[in-house]
Protein backbone atom coordinates (compact mmCIF):
# COMPACT_ATOMS: atom_id res chain seq x y z
CA UNK A 1 0.00 0.00 0.00
CA UNK A 2 1.18 3.61 -0.88
CA UNK A 3 2.46 5.70 2.21
CA UNK A 4 -0.25 8.41 2.55
CA UNK A 5 1.00 9.39 5.91
CA UNK A 6 2.82 12.60 4.70
CA UNK A 7 -0.20 14.24 3.04
CA UNK A 8 -0.88 15.95 6.31
CA UNK A 9 0.54 17.02 9.33
CA UNK A 10 -2.38 15.64 11.82
CA UNK A 11 -1.35 14.41 15.15
CA UNK A 12 -1.64 14.42 18.70
CA UNK A 13 -4.63 15.25 20.95
CA UNK A 14 -7.49 16.15 18.52
CA UNK A 15 -10.99 17.23 20.27
CA UNK A 16 -14.24 16.43 18.94
CA UNK A 17 -15.84 19.67 19.90
CA UNK A 18 -19.06 20.39 20.80
CA UNK A 19 -21.74 22.66 19.25
CA UNK A 20 -23.31 25.10 21.35
CA UNK A 21 -27.15 26.02 21.44
CA UNK A 22 -29.01 28.50 22.59
CA UNK A 23 -31.69 27.75 25.05
CA UNK A 24 -34.32 27.86 22.08
CA UNK A 25 -31.82 25.60 19.95
CA UNK A 26 -30.29 28.44 17.83
CA UNK A 27 -26.55 27.84 17.39
CA UNK A 28 -24.87 29.80 19.42
CA UNK A 29 -21.57 31.31 17.39
CA UNK A 30 -20.54 33.94 20.05
CA UNK A 31 -20.22 30.75 22.39
CA UNK A 32 -18.73 28.92 20.11
CA UNK A 33 -15.95 31.45 19.25
CA UNK A 34 -15.52 32.11 23.02
CA UNK A 35 -15.08 27.80 22.98
CA UNK A 36 -12.54 28.35 20.15
CA UNK A 37 -9.89 30.37 21.51
CA UNK A 38 -10.18 28.76 24.62
CA UNK A 39 -9.23 25.12 22.59
CA UNK A 40 -6.68 27.09 20.54
CA UNK A 41 -4.81 28.55 23.82
CA UNK A 42 -4.87 25.26 25.78
CA UNK A 43 -3.17 23.99 22.65
CA UNK A 44 -5.11 21.51 21.08
CA UNK A 45 -3.34 19.59 18.17
CA UNK A 46 -6.19 19.81 16.08
CA UNK A 47 -10.19 20.43 16.04
CA UNK A 48 -13.22 17.85 14.94
CA UNK A 49 -16.36 20.64 13.93
CA UNK A 50 -19.69 18.74 13.76
CA UNK A 51 -18.44 14.86 15.03
CA UNK A 52 -20.87 12.67 17.14
CA UNK A 53 -20.01 15.40 19.72
CA UNK A 54 -20.77 18.14 17.75
CA UNK A 55 -24.42 16.62 17.35
CA UNK A 56 -24.49 15.84 13.55
CA UNK A 57 -27.62 14.93 13.58
CA UNK A 58 -29.33 17.60 14.49
CA UNK A 59 -27.76 20.02 12.20
CA UNK A 60 -29.62 20.82 8.94
CA UNK A 61 -27.48 20.93 5.98
CA UNK A 62 -27.16 25.09 6.06
CA UNK A 63 -26.65 25.18 10.16
CA UNK A 64 -23.37 22.52 9.24
CA UNK A 65 -22.29 24.56 6.23
CA UNK A 66 -22.41 27.68 8.33
CA UNK A 67 -20.69 26.06 11.39
CA UNK A 68 -17.99 25.10 8.87
CA UNK A 69 -17.97 28.63 7.64
CA UNK A 70 -17.78 30.10 11.17
CA UNK A 71 -14.86 28.06 12.38
CA UNK A 72 -13.00 28.15 9.33
CA UNK A 73 -13.28 32.04 9.67
CA UNK A 74 -11.57 32.08 12.94
CA UNK A 75 -9.37 28.77 12.64
CA UNK A 76 -8.10 28.33 9.57
CA UNK A 77 -4.61 27.87 9.58
CA UNK A 78 -4.17 28.24 13.21
CA UNK A 79 -4.52 24.41 13.62
CA UNK A 80 -5.71 21.67 11.26
CA UNK A 81 -9.29 21.33 10.69
CA UNK A 82 -11.51 18.28 10.10
CA UNK A 83 -14.84 18.42 9.14
CA UNK A 84 -17.30 15.95 9.93
CA UNK A 85 -19.15 14.76 6.79
CA UNK A 86 -21.30 11.64 7.92
CA UNK A 87 -24.36 11.27 6.15
CA UNK A 88 -26.42 8.82 5.10
CA UNK A 89 -25.40 9.21 0.96
CA UNK A 90 -21.55 9.67 -0.48
CA UNK A 91 -23.45 13.03 -2.67
CA UNK A 92 -24.38 14.80 0.73
CA UNK A 93 -20.29 13.98 2.18
CA UNK A 94 -19.27 15.12 -0.58
CA UNK A 95 -21.29 18.56 -0.28
CA UNK A 96 -20.71 19.61 3.27
CA UNK A 97 -17.00 18.59 2.01
CA UNK A 98 -17.12 21.19 -0.26
CA UNK A 99 -18.65 23.64 2.05
CA UNK A 100 -15.39 22.68 4.39
CA UNK A 101 -13.00 22.93 1.64
CA UNK A 102 -14.47 26.34 0.86
CA UNK A 103 -13.95 27.45 4.69
CA UNK A 104 -10.43 26.75 4.99
CA UNK A 105 -10.70 22.55 6.60
CA UNK A 106 -8.05 20.73 5.95
CA UNK A 107 -9.95 17.27 5.96
CA UNK A 108 -13.24 15.84 6.82
CA UNK A 109 -14.27 12.60 9.27
CA UNK A 110 -16.83 10.44 7.79
CA UNK A 111 -18.01 7.02 9.47
CA UNK A 112 -19.83 4.30 7.22
CA UNK A 113 -23.80 5.28 6.22
CA UNK A 114 -25.12 5.14 9.93
CA UNK A 115 -28.71 3.01 10.80
CA UNK A 116 -28.99 1.32 7.30
CA UNK A 117 -26.40 -1.07 7.88
CA UNK A 118 -24.68 -1.29 4.81
CA UNK A 119 -22.30 -4.44 4.39
CA UNK A 120 -18.91 -4.63 3.29
CA UNK A 121 -19.21 -3.62 -0.46
CA UNK A 122 -21.77 -1.04 0.38
CA UNK A 123 -19.48 0.78 2.88
CA UNK A 124 -16.44 0.50 0.27
CA UNK A 125 -18.59 1.52 -2.67
CA UNK A 126 -19.58 4.80 -0.37
CA UNK A 127 -16.00 5.79 0.47
CA UNK A 128 -14.74 4.97 -2.85
CA UNK A 129 -16.94 7.80 -4.29
CA UNK A 130 -16.53 10.18 -1.62
CA UNK A 131 -12.46 9.54 -2.53
CA UNK A 132 -12.68 9.89 -6.26
CA UNK A 133 -14.51 13.57 -6.10
CA UNK A 134 -13.24 15.32 -2.89
CA UNK A 135 -11.60 18.15 -2.38
CA UNK A 136 -9.85 17.53 1.34
CA UNK A 137 -8.26 14.02 2.78
CA UNK A 138 -10.55 11.72 4.77
CA UNK A 139 -10.42 10.15 7.92
CA UNK A 140 -12.15 7.24 7.93
CA UNK A 141 -13.90 7.08 11.25
CA UNK A 142 -15.24 3.15 12.18
CA UNK A 143 -17.69 4.40 15.65
CA UNK A 144 -19.78 1.31 16.40
CA UNK A 145 -21.99 2.83 18.48
CA UNK A 146 -22.84 5.14 16.11
CA UNK A 147 -23.08 3.25 13.48
CA UNK A 148 -24.13 -0.63 14.79
CA UNK A 149 -21.00 -1.70 12.09
CA UNK A 150 -17.50 -2.35 13.67
CA UNK A 151 -15.45 -2.67 10.23
CA UNK A 152 -13.63 -5.33 10.46
CA UNK A 153 -9.88 -5.17 9.92
CA UNK A 154 -9.80 -6.17 5.79
CA UNK A 155 -12.40 -4.40 4.90
CA UNK A 156 -11.04 -0.90 6.71
CA UNK A 157 -7.26 -1.99 4.83
CA UNK A 158 -9.18 -1.78 1.87
CA UNK A 159 -10.81 1.34 2.22
CA UNK A 160 -7.20 2.84 3.56
CA UNK A 161 -5.92 1.77 -0.39
CA UNK A 162 -8.35 4.51 -1.92
CA UNK A 163 -6.10 7.53 -2.99
CA UNK A 164 -7.99 10.11 -0.50
CA UNK A 165 -7.93 7.96 2.51
CA UNK A 166 -5.21 9.12 4.79
CA UNK A 167 -6.36 8.35 8.30
CA UNK A 168 -8.11 6.42 10.77
CA UNK A 169 -9.95 7.10 13.67
CA UNK A 170 -10.39 3.94 15.09
CA UNK A 171 -13.15 3.81 17.94
CA UNK A 172 -13.62 0.23 18.62
CA UNK A 173 -14.23 -0.77 22.04
CA UNK A 174 -12.40 -3.65 21.19
CA UNK A 175 -8.54 -3.33 22.12
CA UNK A 176 -7.57 -6.00 20.00
CA UNK A 177 -9.11 -4.90 17.00
CA UNK A 178 -7.00 -1.71 17.41
CA UNK A 179 -3.94 -2.93 17.61
CA UNK A 180 -4.79 -4.86 14.50
CA UNK A 181 -5.83 -1.94 12.92
CA UNK A 182 -2.79 0.06 13.66
CA UNK A 183 -0.32 -2.61 13.33
CA UNK A 184 -1.14 -3.45 9.99
CA UNK A 185 -2.11 0.17 8.75
CA UNK A 186 0.53 2.85 10.51
CA UNK A 187 2.66 2.57 8.05
CA UNK A 188 0.37 3.54 5.52
CA UNK A 189 -1.82 6.12 7.18
CA UNK A 190 -2.46 7.85 10.00
CA UNK A 191 -4.27 6.03 12.84
CA UNK A 192 -5.45 7.84 15.77
CA UNK A 193 -7.69 5.95 18.83
CA UNK A 194 -4.88 5.30 20.89
CA UNK A 195 -5.55 5.36 24.82
CA UNK A 196 -3.82 7.51 27.00
CA UNK A 197 -2.66 4.98 29.50
CA UNK A 198 -0.35 2.76 30.23
CA UNK A 199 -1.37 0.78 27.01
CA UNK A 200 -0.74 3.75 24.68
CA UNK A 201 1.97 4.95 26.46
CA UNK A 202 3.47 1.61 25.96
CA UNK A 203 2.56 1.45 22.71
CA UNK A 204 3.67 4.93 21.44
CA UNK A 205 7.04 4.39 23.30
CA UNK A 206 7.42 1.11 21.49
CA UNK A 207 6.39 2.05 17.94
CA UNK A 208 5.50 5.48 17.77
CA UNK A 209 1.98 6.43 16.55
CA UNK A 210 -0.79 9.92 15.53
CA UNK A 211 -2.75 10.50 18.56
CA UNK A 212 -6.34 10.84 20.09
CA UNK A 213 -9.12 12.82 18.29
CA UNK A 214 -10.71 12.48 22.00
CA UNK A 215 -14.23 14.09 23.13
CA UNK A 216 -14.80 17.64 23.56
CA UNK A 217 -11.25 18.87 24.89
CA UNK A 218 -12.71 19.63 28.19
CA UNK A 219 -9.71 18.96 30.05
CA UNK A 220 -8.01 21.33 28.21
CA UNK A 221 -4.19 21.77 28.65
CA UNK A 222 -3.96 18.52 30.08
CA UNK A 223 -5.32 16.30 27.01
CA UNK A 224 -2.45 17.99 24.94
CA UNK A 225 0.20 18.38 26.99
CA UNK A 226 -0.22 13.69 27.37
CA UNK A 227 1.37 14.30 23.77
CA UNK A 228 3.74 16.76 24.50
CA UNK A 229 5.34 15.56 27.14
CA UNK A 230 5.70 12.29 25.74
CA UNK A 231 7.00 13.62 22.30
CA UNK A 232 9.43 15.76 24.78
CA UNK A 233 10.38 12.72 26.98
CA UNK A 234 8.76 13.28 29.91
CA UNK A 235 7.20 10.05 29.96
CA UNK A 236 5.95 10.77 33.84
CA UNK A 237 4.71 13.89 33.12
CA UNK A 238 3.04 12.35 30.25
CA UNK A 239 1.06 9.47 32.27
CA UNK A 240 -0.35 12.52 35.06
CA UNK A 241 -2.12 13.95 32.44
CA UNK A 242 -3.22 11.03 31.26
CA UNK A 243 -4.21 9.51 34.53
CA UNK A 244 -6.51 12.27 34.47
CA UNK A 245 -7.50 11.45 31.05
CA UNK A 246 -8.52 8.25 32.47
CA UNK A 247 -10.40 9.33 35.51
CA UNK A 248 -12.80 11.42 33.02
CA UNK A 249 -13.45 8.47 30.54
CA UNK A 250 -13.55 6.14 33.85
CA UNK A 251 -16.45 7.98 35.17
CA UNK A 252 -18.39 10.15 32.60
CA UNK A 253 -18.40 6.89 29.95
CA UNK A 254 -19.15 3.36 29.57
CA UNK A 255 -16.39 1.03 27.87
CA UNK A 256 -18.11 1.59 24.74
CA UNK A 257 -17.39 5.41 25.20
CA UNK A 258 -21.29 5.65 25.93
CA UNK A 259 -22.23 8.40 28.22
CA UNK A 260 -22.87 6.85 31.68
CA UNK A 261 -25.74 9.76 32.53
CA UNK A 262 -26.53 11.26 29.68
CA UNK A 263 -25.70 11.55 26.31
CA UNK A 264 -21.96 12.57 25.75
CA UNK A 265 -22.40 16.08 24.12
CA UNK A 266 -24.76 16.84 27.47
CA UNK A 267 -22.20 15.33 29.80
CA UNK A 268 -19.29 17.94 28.00
CA UNK A 269 -21.34 20.89 27.38
CA UNK A 270 -22.21 20.51 31.62
CA UNK A 271 -18.46 20.20 32.38
CA UNK A 272 -17.59 22.89 29.88
CA UNK A 273 -19.91 25.42 31.15
CA UNK A 274 -18.99 24.43 34.55
CA UNK A 275 -15.28 25.41 33.84
CA UNK A 276 -16.79 29.13 32.41
CA UNK A 277 -16.64 28.07 28.64
CA UNK A 278 -20.11 28.94 26.92
CA UNK A 279 -21.06 25.23 25.51
CA UNK A 280 -24.82 25.81 26.36
CA UNK A 281 -27.17 22.84 26.12
CA UNK A 282 -28.09 20.26 24.01
CA UNK A 283 -30.55 20.21 21.43
CA UNK A 284 -33.35 17.56 21.84
CA UNK A 285 -34.38 14.89 21.30
CA UNK A 286 -30.89 15.00 23.86
CA UNK A 287 -31.32 16.35 27.02
CA UNK A 288 -29.04 17.88 29.44
CA UNK A 289 -28.02 16.32 32.37
CA UNK A 290 -29.85 16.60 35.68
CA UNK A 291 -29.06 18.81 38.88
CA UNK A 292 -27.38 15.67 40.53
CA UNK A 293 -25.74 14.81 37.83
CA UNK A 294 -24.29 18.54 37.14
CA UNK A 295 -22.43 17.81 40.60
CA UNK A 296 -21.16 14.72 39.87
CA UNK A 297 -19.38 16.03 36.83
CA UNK A 298 -18.36 19.17 38.67
CA UNK A 299 -16.61 16.81 41.76
CA UNK A 300 -14.91 14.81 39.16
CA UNK A 301 -13.31 18.21 37.21
CA UNK A 302 -12.30 19.63 40.95
CA UNK A 303 -10.54 16.61 41.81
CA UNK A 304 -9.41 16.86 38.81
CA UNK A 305 -7.53 20.49 39.08
CA UNK A 306 -10.09 21.83 36.92
CA UNK A 307 -12.45 24.22 38.51
CA UNK A 308 -11.24 28.08 39.28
Amino acid sequence: MIDKRARVEWRGYIPAIVTPFAADGALDLAGLGVMLDWLHAEGMHGLVVAGTTGEWTSLSAGERAQLFSAVGAQMRGKLPLLAGCTSFTARESLAFAGHAATSGFDGILVTPPPYIRPNAEEILGFYAEISAETPLPICVYNWPPGTGIDMPVDLIERIAALDKVVAIKQSTGDLRRFLATFFRLNDAVRVFGHSMDEHGLALLQARGGDGTMGAGGVLGRFHADFYNHLWAGDIDAARECGRKDRVLMEEWYTQELVGRFGSGPAILKAAFNLRGIPAGHVRRPLIDVSAQDRESIRGTLARLGCLA
